[in-house]
This record gives C-alpha cells, sequence and structure tokens, in this order.
C-alpha cells in the first residue's frame, strides 16, 4: 500500500478573494460550486477517524495542510473544534499542521488558536502592492494587499511568531524583477519565500511566457538565485533550496522536484477523497478518481491501496522519452504533472517550463557544484 504524507483538508470551499491565476475557480471545473460553504462538525468527526484509521497503517507521520479556498472561512468556532480534535490525537512533531491563507481574515484569536494547537501560518502575497493587486483582488474587485500586510505585521508581534509565522508564498510575477521582489519580501523580515510558477501546460502557454523554448521564468529564477547566495543573511527560499540539494545528489522532500513519489490526498468540504488538486488544471474532472469516494463510507487506506492512486503518484515521474534520458531529471523531476499535460499526448510530455528548468539547473551547478 502507498503511503500517505500529505492530507490537504479543504476546510472551506469559497474564497474571499478572486485570485486571475486560481486552478480552482478560474478553470473549466466549476464542481467547487456543489460543494458546502464549509466543513461540518459532523465530517470533522468523521475525517479524524479516518486520519486515526490510517497511523494504524504506517509507523511513518503525514502533514496535515488545511487549505481551500479560505481556509479561516471555517469560523474561529470550527477552528478550533478542528484543531482541538487534530491535537487531541496527532502530536505535532508526527503530524505537523500547517494553513495555507490569504491573511485577509486573520487576526489574534486566530492567531492564539493555532499557537495553542500548534499550527503553523503561511501567507499567499506575490509582492508589493503594486505586484501583488496584478492578480490577487478582493471578490469585490479592491486590492486585498493592506489587509495582508496588516496579517503579516499581527503575526510578526505575536508572542509565539517564531513558531507561528512560517513564511510567505508567491505566484512568480514577471512585471516585477527578481530582485526587487527578494528585497520586497525581505524587507517585510519574513522567515521565509517561497515562489509557484504560473498555471499553464503544453497547450496554454503560461502568462509571459512566448515559447515551450523560451526562458522567461528561468531567467527570472535564475536572477533571484543570484540575489539569494550574494546576501549575507538570506531569507530561505525552500524552492531554490530543493534545486541546491538536489544538485548536489541530495533528495527532495515535496512534490515537483526529484525523483520522489509522494502520497497525496485532498479532503472535500463534504468529505470527498481527490486526487491532487493541481490536476485540475489540465482538463475538467482530472483530480476526480473513477470511484468518487468520500470519508463517509470509505477508508484512506482502501483509496491509497488502489490502482488509480498507484497512477496518479506515478504520474510524479516523468515518462516522457526526452525527460528520462536527461542528465537533469533528478533535479527538476520532469516538474509538476500539470505543467506537462497537452491534448494529444496527456502527461506524456516534457514541462511547459522545461527550458526554465534547465536554465536554473545549469546555473545552480555552475555556481554551488553538483554533477
Amino acid at each position: 500500500m502507498a503511503r500517505l504524507d500529505t492530507v490537504l483538508i479543504k476546510t472551506a470551499s469559497r474564497c474571499n478573494l478572486d485570485c486571475s491565476y486560481c486552478y480552482v475557480y478560474q478553470g473549466k471545473d466549476t464542481s467547487w460550486k456543489k460543494q458546502p460553504r464549509k466543513m461540518s462538525l459532523d465530517t470533522i468527526d468523521i475525517l479524524v477517524k479516518r486520519l486515526l484509521e490510517q497511523t494504524a497503517k504506517q509507523e511513518v507521520g503525514f502533514a496535515i495542510v488545511l487549505h481551500g479556498g479560505e481556509p479561516l472561512l471555517l469560523g474561529k468556532q470550527g477552528m478550533e473544534y478542528l484543531l482541538k480534535s487534530l491535537r487531541d490525537n496527532f502530536d505535532p512533531e508526527k503530524y505537523p499542521i500547517s494553513i495555507q491563507t490569504n491573511g485577509a481574515l486573520l487576526n489574534n484569536d486566530f492567531l492564539d488558536l493555532f499557537s495553542k494547537f500548534r499550527a503553523s501560518v503561511s501567507i499567499s502575497l506575490d509582492g508589493d502592492k503594486r505586484i501583488n493587486d496584478i492578480s490577487r483582488l478582493t471578490v469585490k474587485g479592491s486590492s486585498s494587499f493592506d489587509s495582508v500586510i496588516a496579517a503579516i505585521d499581527l503575526l510578526k508581534k505575536h508572542r509565539d511568531y517564531k513558531f507561528l509565522f512560517s513564511g510567505t508564498l508567491s505566484v512568480i510575477q514577471l512585471e516585477a524583477s527578481a530582485k526587487d521582489t527578494y528585497q520586497f519580501f525581505k524587507s517585510l523580515d519574513v522567515p521565509s519565500m517561497d515562489f509557484l510558477l504560473q498555471d499553464g501546460n503544453r497547450d496554454r502557454l503560461p502568462k509571459g511566457k512566448e515559447s515551450l523554448t523560451s526562458t522567461e521564468y528561468g531567467a527570472w529564477t535564475v536572477d533571484l538565485l543570484n540575489e539569494y547566495l550574494n546576501d549575507s543573511s538570506p531569507a530561505k527560499i525552500p524552492f531554490l533550496d530543493d534545486v541546491i540539494r538536489l544538485s548536489l545528489g541530495g533528495k527532495s522532500f515535496k512534490e515537483g522536484k526529484g525523483s520522489q513519489s509522494f502520497g497525496i490526498l485532498i479532503i472535500e468540504t463534504d468529505g470527498e477523497i481527490r486526487k491532487n488538486d493541481t490536476l485540475r488544471s489540465s482538463y475538467d474532472g482530472a483530480d476526480f478518481f473513477s470511484v468518487r469516494e468520500n470519508i463517509k463510507h470509505t477508508s484512506l487506506d482502501k483509496v491509497l491501496a488502489s490502482q488509480e492512486f498507484k497512477d496518479v503518484s506515478e504520474l510524479q515521474k516523468p515518462s516522457s522519452k526526452i525527460c528520462t534520458s536527461c542528465p537533469d531529471v533528478n533535479v527538476c523531476g520532469g516538474g509538476m504533472p500539470l505543467y506537462r499535460w497537452s491534448n494529444d499526448n496527456g502527461y506524456n510530455n516534457p514541462s511547459v517550463y522545461c527550458a526554465d528548468h534547465g536554465l536554473l539547473i545549469r546555473q545552480v551547478k555552475t555556481l554551488v557544484g553538483g554533477e
């Protein structure tokens, strides 16, 4: 049976922002509209039961990620019930809980809860106001920037700040230079800044990418790497740390890099069990299992033992001959499956970011070594 490495819990199926690049709400898949707006207490009880069952099936712990939509839309009472239920049963060291939030609803009541039940917080923010407002507006079309900065300030003032604030997560915006972006986040004194590539695939090029062979994002990440390595007191950049570690022969700790596969399940607000939901940007229903299992009547180990789960886990490893014969494949891992999609060949392609990955990896190997 495959191992569960990460369970991503959709505590809410709606969001208070309307980000233009969101793969959940801006794609063709509108199944979220049929989901309950937030997870019920009864569903939380069943979820905890299913997670406890899984601990008897594997000795290794797993990460618990609260996500959405916007996870804080669960509300303070619902969040307290969920976190208490989890922490009554799952040790913080073996089963870390993290929350990915846009920060707009964050307040001290939430922070005190997160501190009490040992749940860390990552804030989604793309850059300064001009850059963040490109894609991350509220549902009413106004800027979310000031509320997010206020949330970061609250985090930094909290007595448990060093544990609570894990850092920021950004989608790369080519409208800002890597240098300006890095210096902006440094000015916020964040402990870590991580970056995601824009959504896209072989048939639908990411924003700002001119062709499959162009390297706009590769050049941006190389510039970021140079800023990072030349800083005498840098903040962490996890995705660059992964590339450096893998280039030196180490292992990856998360999906999307390296040759390892990770067992990931998504739990929707109604309890439905799904594949990694980033797949939904490939085509409508890509993250559905063929049998629409739900924690209310199905254990997690049944899904993890299924051939379909094994198949989707194998998607993390590239199958294209171009990838398997490439000397960089043990570093880039072929990239995330969603970036490999084409209507003609499915996921059996190099990533739309292949040229970008190659440029960054060559620069890493030049600067820090590696084969």
